[in-house]
């Protein structure tokens, strides 16, 4: 199994200012935190786009390019690219030089998007969410097997006997697609052939079983090698030395975020107690000393078999001396007790 961490760059919010932390810190923190992730062994570092005053990065692949300066051996991808308000062709150029400037590190994860903030900003209709994704995600699948282009579509002009330029290393990148349950999303990467990535942040994983179910069912039902086949799970998580301190001192960031992001979607406000449920073995909440996320993880390899998980460690964007301390627990101490269990 891979095990990386995930990113969108939140920024915290002073409780007495009421001033975001600025983009400019956080941006440089989140270098730092991604060489930290290659330095402790980590397989796969994942950034977030967003359009938001709360997320620091809007341009995931700026943030990678960045990244792949200062680091050696972690794939860089993004988690995800908001393909429906995006050109594939710039999505795959952008990647295909990330590609050759990390030396064949990149991938994408490309998903229909949670936030609709970039759907006005870049000029697109929430009408058309579906059309968005499948034509776009069909273009840049084109894009990512063949360098001279025929394409055509309804919502973008067609392409010609175009040639797309740079072309990345290996013969393409690896575009996994990133859900957040619905059937009909996991049962077009199943029918593609593609990684999928679910993002399990809230509820009971088991509930994700027979998504996870169908997604291998398609899978082989359309032929494609069963050898070959890659799932993942997305999931808020933070470690430190001791379980209880780490949650306590966590929670207030968390259920900052969870309240701002609720409070625009109508969801009643997060409680502690839901956060201590969601700390348990059979919750969606990584949160707690390197044993407990540890036997969640490998729990969630015998509900699902995955063969990825990503720790999303900056939700509510905690101190980044925490943040730090997270991913080096997770690199050194949650990683390799997983890979032992699992290679046993």
């Amino acid at each position: 199994m891979e095990l990386g961490i995930g990113m969108f760059g939140d920024v915290s919010k002073n409780k007495t200012t009421g001033k975001h932390t600025s983009a400019h810190q956080r941006i440089k923190e989140v270098i730092e935190e991604i060489k930290l992730a290659d330095q402790v062994g980590l397989d796969v570092f994942g950034m977030g786009e967003h359009h938001r005053e709360d997320y620091a990065v809007s341009s995931p692949e700026m943030i990678l390019a960045a990244a792949a300066t200062v680091t050696k051996n972690i794939k860089l991808a993004s988690a995800v690219t908001v393909l429906s308000s995006s050109d594939p062709v710039k999505v795959y150029e952008d990647f295909a030089t990330l590609d050759l400037l990390s030396d064949g590190r990149a991938e994408i994860m490309v998903g229909r998007g949670s936030f609709i903030e970039s759907f006005p900003l870049y000029g697109y209709h929430l009408s058309d969410y579906n059309v968005l994704f499948e034509e776009k995600l069909d273009l840049l699948l084109n894009i990512n097997k063949n360098e001279v282009i025929n394409w055509k579509g309804t919502v973008r002009a067609s392409i010609t006997n175009q040639r797309i330029f740079p072309r990345a290393l290996n013969d393409g990148l690896n575009i996994w697609i990133a859900v957040g349950g619905t059937p009909e999303s996991v049962i077009r990467a199943a029918k593609l052939g593609l990684p999928l990535i679910i993002a399990i942040i809230g509820g009971y994983p088991y509930q994700f079983q027979p998504l996870v179910r169908l997604y291998k069912e398609e899978y082989q039902k359309h032929g494609h090698d069963v050898s070959k086949m890659q799932i993942g799970i997305h999931s808020h998580t933070f470690v430190g030395e001791n379980s209880q301190q780490i949650a306590d001192g966590y929670y207030p960031y968390y259920a900052d975020q969870m309240d701002r992001i609720g409070k625009e979607r109508g969801w009643p406000p997060f409680r502690k107690e839901q956060f201590e449920a969601g700390r348990r073995k059979e919750g969606a909440l990584f949160i707690g000393d390197p044993v407990e996320v540890t036997d969640k993880i490998l729990y969630m390899h015998e509900l699902f078999g995955i063969t990825r998980f990503v720790a999303h460690i900056d939700v509510g964007g905690p101190e980044h001396k925490d943040t730090m301390k997270a991913i080096e627990l997770f690199g050194t101490k949650v990683a390799p007790e997983v890979k032992k269990h699992l290679n046993k």
